[in-house]
C-alpha cells in the first residue's frame, strides 16, 4: 500500500512552490502536466515503502518553464502558472486539503505583500550563502557567539524569594546537566 509524502506549498502571482518531504527518498519521480496535474512518486527506507501523491491543482501550469530539485530529504518544485494570478487555493477540489498538504510558511508571501517583497523565494537560487560563516560581523569563527561572559548574576532576585529555594527547586536539573 502507498503512503502519502509531506506537501508544502505557497505562491506567488506567477509561481507555485512545491516541496515534497520524504528524507531519504530513492527514485523520485514528478510528473507535470500543463492541466495542472502533478503526481509525485518514490519509495524510502530500507524497506522500500512506496509513496505517491496525484494533485490535480487550481488552475493549469506551464510545464517547460517549470523547475524540479531533488535532494536527499526534499523534492522541490518551482512550478510557473500557465495564467498570472493568484489562487484560492493550492488544489482544484473545494474544501479542507488532505492532512499531508500543508502550506510552506518559510517561503509564503500574502497577494498584498508581492511586490514590497525583498527577499526572493525562489529555492533555486542559492547566491550570497557562501559568506553565512561571517554572521553579520561576528567573525568567521563566530568567537562573538559565546556566552554572557563577565555578566554577575548573584545580586539578581527577581522573585524577592530566598536564592536557597531557587537552588532547591533547580537541584535535579543541576543534576541532570553533569
Amino acid at each position: 500500500m502507498s503512503r502519502h509524502p509531506e506537501i508544502l506549498w505557497a505562491q506567488l502571482s506567477d509561481k507555485v512552490f512545491i516541496t515534497v518531504s520524504l528524507p531519504d527518498a530513492k527514485n523520485a519521480q514528478v510528473k507535470l502536466e500543463p492541466d495542472g496535474r502533478f503526481t509525485f512518486s518514490a519509495t524510502e527506507g530500507s524497506v522500500n515503502q512506496q509513496y505517491s501523491v496525484d494533485l490535480e491543482l487550481f488552475g493549469k501550469l506551464n510545464v517547460e518553464a517549470s523547475k524540479i530539485a531533488t535532494g536527499l530529504r526534499h523534492t522541490v518544485c518551482e512550478l510557473e502558472k500557465a495564467e498570472k494570478g493568484w489562487w484560492k487555493r493550492l488544489l482544484k477540489a473545494e474544501g479542507k486539503a488532505p492532512p499531508y498538504v500543508k502550506a510552506d510558511w518559510d517561503k509564503w508571501i500574502d497577494e498584498d505583500e508581492e511586490e514590497e517583497a525583498s527577499r526572493p523565494i525562489s529555492s533555486f537560487d542559492m547566491g550570497g550563502m557562501d559568506g553565512m560563516g561571517s554572521m553579520g560581523g561576528l567573525g568567521g569563527d563566530m568567537e562573538g557567539m559565546g556566552g554572557m561572559g563577565g555578566m554577575d548574576f548573584s545580586g539578581f532576585n527577581a522573585g524577592g524569594e530566598d536564592a536557597s529555594d531557587d537552588e532547591e527547586e533547580f537541584s535535579d536539573l543541576k543534576k541532570a546537566e553533569v
